[in-house]
């Protein structure tokens, strides 16, 4: 039988997240859930991309482009590396949500939106140097 006064936020992980602060409304809580949700669906485009990419790619009759495999390789990495900020950033928002901080800037936006504008550019120099 559990102890009385234990806590179910201490049971939660992380519990470096938990552990701090007040409970937040839970439509807050909900609400960062849904963004760290989104930025993960972005994340899984961006590798669905990069796998689509690399299979065009190794179906092609003169044989694998390197510019295709490194246009692959870019977006496989973008979503990597947008689901580990995505978890960073909800540990981050859930952290200043319960200590009742000032919530941070966005970091990931920028930097994705910067990224995504080099793949674009990377995209048109294939397609001018293959003549598609």
């Amino acid at each position: 039988m559990a102890a009385e006064n234990e806590d179910p936020a201490c049971r939660r992980w992380p519990n470096r997240i938990y552990g701090v602060g007040d409970e937040p409304d839970p439509r807050f809580t909900l609400a960062n859930e849904r963004t760290f949700l989104a930025w993960i669906r972005t994340a899984l485009a961006l590798m669905a991309a990069g796998v689509g990419v690399e299979a065009l790619n190794a179906a092609t009759p003169s044989g694998p482009d390197p510019l295709r495999t490194s246009l692959a390789v870019l977006l496989l990495l973008a979503g990597v590396a947008c689901s580990v900020a995505a978890f960073g950033r909800w540990m981050t928002m859930e952290r200043a949500l319960r200590t009742k901080a000032p919530l941070p800037p966005p970091k990931l936006a920028p930097v994705l939106g910067f990224g995504l504008g080099v793949i674009g550019v990377a995209v048109v120099v294939l397609l001018l140097v293959s003549g598609l």
